[in-house]
């Protein structure tokens, strides 16, 4: 079953890819594996899947420890400035930092660990209070903050928009994130301004931000069935 669902979600990549004028190669499928036991991850694992993603430090410890080193790991939840030090050393792409004290961990640690960081900035597109991200007009403070800091690489940025149940109404907060990208990318506050990252669209709504332009989409139910 996991095979057969990345088959499609794969191909469903592929079309909104052309759809869009895109390479398919150059968007990342992270698989969201929050609460889904590590027999799971490797039948995923099996089927080509290489990067996963989760929420939660001590169930994410237990897994990275026991699975194939060549997996690669992503960190999609909101993230303790106090657990940084674990984060830094598990993870290989944190999305979610929204705020300088964040940042000022990680970097810390980070060089501790003889280490460079990948992040990306999480933002709050929808302005929801009940959610993490800097919001908007405070993402530039933010970028220009990070970027005095010598461990972390700001690779781009990443929203999780308001939940809705139909995909079209996602597409104004994909589409803002990606005119907020270009817009800093034209300042110089990535670590790649030619290609920076955009996370963004989910199990019911990655079409339509691939279409909008994003580089990763996080894909968990689809993929792995209901969570437990």
């Amino acid at each position: 079953m996991i095979c057969d669902n990345l088959d499609r979600i794969r191909d469903a990549i592929a079309e909104a890819a052309h759809r869009s004028g895109r390479d398919p190669d150059s968007i990342e499928l992270v698989a969201v594996s929050k609460r889904m036991e590590s027999a799971k991850i490797r039948q995923a694992a099996a089927c080509g899947q290489a990067v996963f993603g989760e929420n939660y430090l001590q169930e994410a410890r237990a897994k990275i420890e026991s699975l194939p080193s060549s997996l690669r790991w992503h960190f999609i939840g909101h993230l303790q400035s106090n657990k940084s030090r674990e984060a830094v050393r598990l993870f290989d792409l944190i999305e979610t930092v929204d705020r300088m004290k964040l940042a000022r961990a990680l970097d810390r640690f980070a060089g501790q660990l003889a280490a460079q960081q990948d992040v990306l900035v999480q933002v709050n597109v929808g302005r929801e209070p009940q959610k993490s991200g800097v919001l908007p007009e405070d993402a530039e403070e933010l970028l220009r903050g990070m970027a005095e800091l010598k461990h972390l690489r700001v690779l781009g940025l990443m929203t999780m928009p308001p939940r809705t149940s139909d995909p079209e109404e996602s597409r104004p907060w994909f589409r803002e994130l990606r005119q907020l990208a270009c817009r800093f990318a034209d300042m110089g506050l990535f670590a790649d301004n030619d290609q920076p990252r955009l996370s963004m669209g989910m199990s019911g709504d990655f079409a339509v931000a691939i279409e909008e332009g994003a580089t990763m989409v996080r894909v968990g139910t689809a993929i792995f069935g209901r969570r437990p």
